[in-house]
């Protein structure tokens, strides 16, 4: 597709170049349009030193945080939640299931709502109403009451997830973004650890009236309430006006992600790039990914049951929940930093780890019930898979360019995965237990699909990269935007063809990371 097709650009012509609007570019081109330098590798690696230091830490506890309020259900069931508020085994699944169904909803509208506004304003609005939420369980009484608070912390979490994947993709390049998405979803394994010793510490609260589980959700309300207020001082919306950066920096933070091809962002919703993203091959395979890497998901809420089904005691089965937290850590951390180091090599690392995870259910479903240190064992093994999903959500954002498209892309993953989660809860039924024979058989079949679709994704764009490596170079035409000098003069400045807010179907030139 030519760049006049696309319907983003004016057909007027000024001197050698065509005049482009400034709300059809991406909003990095005001920074660095004109400029002909190039950065500095030691300058650049200052710059991303100053960048890891501001936003990663909170991007890190943020994803702690999320992951622990979302899991409490889990751990508040060992702590007496389904005695108190009454709740059967269906209803139990169904408040884990109601979350993700919320979650699905709202997920198009969140993205929708982060390309309008002020990303890090908008996720910090999100996370005050979700504080509020995760709080509010602790005065339920019922399956209804639950329900209410369970949809709204859906709602809520829709824009996390998706605000990293932007957030990450207008500060870093596609080699760090591998690196840094792990990073900060790696945190979700801590947030099991530490998630273990707030319930264990819990489980010795004895305050008349007021239970164990209702403790964990106002302690983990008051951490959430108090990083709500923290974002919204301290997390940038864009590198075009980080406040801990310097208007120079801050265009050297632009530059810096040249390479990427896909620019910082765009508030303008282009029709035509949503069309291209729902008719994105790659969009669909990626989707289905995350569909299907998701069901066993349910483990999460499960897996203090399960723990306490192989007849270990509530306090041994709180602290035995922190051991998912160690391998998840361990496994997303070797994952990222292979796949970083070694190019063009994540559908192979991904599906590495899942041969674990075959090995994790076969055992826990041939092993005799008596055997519980094997058993045990066995349940930690079908989480090594996690470097999976975590791969999966950096590739996606190293692979789509155009910010409508890229904010589309996002909406449809992150849907995916919802649905995925959603219907795992309902595998987990009383006529299956103690064995789960079923729900697992269904887990094994999903881990057994997924290496297979990372395989072939990266053959599909190994072949369109060839498509394009046979394309002749075309001749380019010069485009430019005008910027009011400090003067006041109008003048026009070239602006390069990576801060052209182009899809990368649109862009010829872009290629595709592996």
């Amino acid at each position: 597709m030519s760049l006049e097709s696309s319907g983003a650009f004016k057909d007027q012509k000024h001197h050698a170049g065509v005049s482009l609007s400034t709300k059809d570019v991406d909003t990095g081109a005001q920074l660095v349009a004109g400029l002909t330098s190039t950065l500095d590798p030691d300058e650049a690696l200052r710059i991303r030193r100053k960048i890891d230091r501001h936003i990663m830490p909170l991007m890190c506890i943020l994803y702690w945080v999320q992951f622990m309020d979302k899991t409490t259900l889990g751990s508040a069931a060992i702590l007496g939640i389904q005695k108190a508020t009454n709740l059967t085994t269906n209803e139990y699944n169904w408040l884990g299931t109601v979350f993700y169904l919320s979650y699905l909803v709202f997920e198009y509208p969140q993205n929708l709502a982060l390309q309008r506004f002020p990303v890090g304003k908008w996720m910090s609005i999100n996370i005050f109403v979700w504080a509020v939420a995760l709080a509010s369980h602790a005065a339920c009484k019922n399956f209804a009451g639950l329900l209410v608070v369970r949809l709204l912390l859906g709602v809520c979490e829709g824009s996390i997830t998706a605000g990293f994947l932007i957030v990450s993709s207008m500060f870093y390049t596609r080699t760090e973004q591998t690196l840094r998405v792990g990073y900060w979803f790696l945190m979700n394994g801590t947030a099991q650890i530490i998630s273990g010793f707030i319930s264990f510490g819990t489980l010795h609260i004895n305050t008349k009236g007021f239970e164990p589980w209702q403790w964990l959700m106002i302690i983990t309300g008051a951490i959430t309430l108090t990083l709500a207020i923290s974002f919204w001082f301290l997390f940038p919306d864009s590198p075009t006006n980080a406040w801990f950066l310097t208007p120079d920096e801050r265009a050297k933070a632009v530059q810096r992600i040249k390479e990427n091809q896909t620019g910082v962002e765009n508030k303008r919703f282009k029709r035509e790039q949503m069309i291209e993203a729902l008719t994105d091959p790659k969009t669909w395979l990626f989707a289905l990914f995350s569909a299907l890497d998701n069901v066993p998901n349910s483990l999460t809420n499960q897996q203090t049951l399960i723990l306490a089904s192989f007849g270990f005691s509530a306090l041994q089965t709180t602290l035995l929940s922190c051991v998912p937290g160690i391998i998840e850590i361990l496994t997303i951390f070797t994952g990222v930093r292979l796949a970083a180091r070694r190019p063009n090599s994540r559908a192979y690392v991904g599906a590495i780890y899942f041969v674990p995870s075959w090995l994790g259910i076969l055992l826990v479903n041939l092993l005799p019930w008596s055997n519980q240190t094997g058993l045990l064992i066995s349940q930690f093994l079908t989480g090594v898979s996690v470097p999976g999903f975590v791969l999966s959500l950096s590739w996606l954002n190293s692979v789509t360019a155009g910010h409508t498209k890229k904010v589309v892309t996002n909406a449809i993953m992150l849907s995916a995965y919802c649905i995925g989660n959603a219907a795992g809860p309902f595998m987990w039924k009383t006529q299956y237990k103690p064995r789960n024979h079923v729900p697992w058989a269904v887990i094994g079949a999903c881990y057994v699909a997924c290496p297979v679709l990372l395989l072939v994704i990266r053959a599909v764009l190994v072949r369109e990269n060839k498509i394009r490596d046979a394309e002749p170079v075309e001749d380019e035409e010069e485009y430019v935007i005008e910027r009011i000098t400090e003067d006041g003069k109008c003048v026009e400045v070239k602006v390069d063809k990576e801060f052209l807010d182009l899809t990368d179907r649109q862009n010829r030139d872009f290629r595709y990371v592996l």
